[in-house]
């Protein structure tokens, strides 16, 4: 049996799909599960109740913080049926390398699987799914793996390494929203449409998933529903501008990128992060 532990916007879509994959499954989140659960799927009281119930967790939650005490849960539940945890979470190298640490005295596996592509691509299981752990576990576990992402990576052995992937990958997102941003503040000043900028750049050397995907859809539009709030990526960004600063790799752009988040998100908190345009067009 696989358990779901975290059904929101992004666990509650990848479960479904999980469901839908075939697995028995048993399900817990917080909030209130019975109305986030797949349907057929079993209701789980607890995180405990999870744990004794299921060979498989699954965790979608919302920082290190809750992973470790969700860890910390399954690890002092009596008669526990899991062996194994896959954190689909994004909580950071140190803290997955920590989990990991802490599940591995208690006999149990955990696998390092952050995700990236956005509710939509979570409904529709095109989402990257980033796994780091034994290869022998990665193959084991890719049933469960591609209901969740067509086409799941293998990106290391270690605890840690999938977070760091998670974590420059979702750096470079934000930096191309935040610079797109700009150049198009800037091109709408002199009289350019944004419309025909955005035609322009997905043609020339400018291209980026800004001007692909989140201005043509989420900002032209002015309807700013990509669903992931700034908070979120304040988040990410400073988990990246953290782990970059304990790895000692350059950091020049990315400490100039966080506080532009920090300034959106105390000015708008829970915005959706496509609106960095308007708050960066504005100059606030």
């Amino acid at each position: 049996m696989v358990g779901f532990i975290g059904l929101g916007a992004m666990g509650g879509r990848m479960a479904a799909n999980v469901a839908k994959a075939g697995f028995e499954m048993i399900c817990f989140d917080v909030a209130g599960t019975e109305a986030r659960a797949p349907v057929g799927a079993k209701i789980g009281a607890s995180v405990g109740a999870v744990a004794a119930a299921a060979d498989v967790i699954i965790l979608s939650l919302p920082n290190g913080e809750i992973s470790a005490s969700v860890a910390e849960e399954i690890i002092e539940t009596n008669q526990r049926a899991v062996s194994t945890i896959i954190d689909t979470s994004t909580i950071g190298v140190a803290a997955a390398k920590a989990v990991h640490g802490r599940l591995a005295a208690s006999e149990l596996a955990y696998m390092d699987a952050p995700v990236s592509g956005g509710i939509a691509g979570a409904a529709a299981a095109t989402i990257a799914l980033m796994f780091a752990g034994p290869a022998e576990d990665f193959a084991t576990l890719t049933p469960i793996l591609t209901a969740m992402s067509k086409k799941p990576f293998h990106v290391g052995e270690a605890p840690g390494q999938a977070q760091a992937m998670k974590l420059l990958n979702n750096y470079l997102s934000g930096l191309a929203l935040t610079a797109t941003s700009e150049a198009i503040a800037f091109g709408l000043t002199q009289g350019l449409e944004m419309a025909t900028m955005l035609e322009v750049l997905n043609v020339s050397s400018g291209q980026n998933t800004a001007t692909s995907d989140k201005f043509p859809n989420r900002v032209l539009s002015e309807t700013y529903d990509a669903e992931f709030l700034n908070t979120l990526y304040l988040k990410d960004i400073s988990l990246y501008v953290e782990n970059v600063g304990n790895a000692g790799t350059a950091d020049t752009i990315s400490r100039n990128l966080l506080p532009i988040w920090q300034r959106f998100t105390a000015a708008e908190p829970g915005a959706d992060f496509t609106r960095i345009f308007p708050f960066v067009r504005d100059k606030r």
